[in-house]
């Protein structure tokens, strides 16, 4: 780590912590040429993701689009914001544990289907009637007696 101070290439840690959001590691540096104190951070690096969509059309992969479906199917639940929030967080860890850098959406919607339903039986039918684009309510019924089923 190059000295902002005086370029020189070499510096000791001398404090390392996580930082306040936890999602980095915040360093403090001495430059053993100036003697100067400096601070850096390290997170780690992401990975570009694309989702690929039903028509094929490529996109940038977007945790809010996940949040919002997941939103909407628990509208009027039972479930608290802050386990809506660990459901998208255990999605987001599934799917960027794949380790791919492409991932079809139905992937994704199957993932996110699977949580819905562990979680309340109303948002995943709730999930599944916009996912798997019910025509019908026949449609619509085989997916309840699933359900019951299982």
């Amino acid at each position: 780590m190059k000295c902002p101070f005086c370029s020189y290439e070499i510096s000791r840690v001398i404090d390392s912590r996580p930082s306040d959001d936890g999602a980095s590691i915040r360093r403090r540096r001495q430059c053993d040429k100036c003697n100067r104190r400096f601070t850096t951070y390290e997170k780690i690096e992401a990975i570009p993701l694309v989702i690929i969509k039903k028509d094929n059309n490529r996109e940038p992969y977007s945790r809010e689009k996940i949040e919002s479906g997941v939103f909407r199917s628990c509208h009027k639940r039972p479930i608290s914001i802050n386990l809506i929030t660990n459901i998208v967080d255990e999605i987001e860890t599934e799917i960027f544990n794949m380790e791919e850098k492409e991932i079809p959406s139905s992937i994704i919607g199957e993932i996110v289907m699977n949580k819905l339903k562990d979680v309340d039986p109303v948002a995943y039918v709730r999930f599944a009637s916009v996912y798997r684009e019910f025509k019908d309510v026949n449609t619509f019924m085989d997916e309840l007696k699933k359900l019951l089923d299982s």
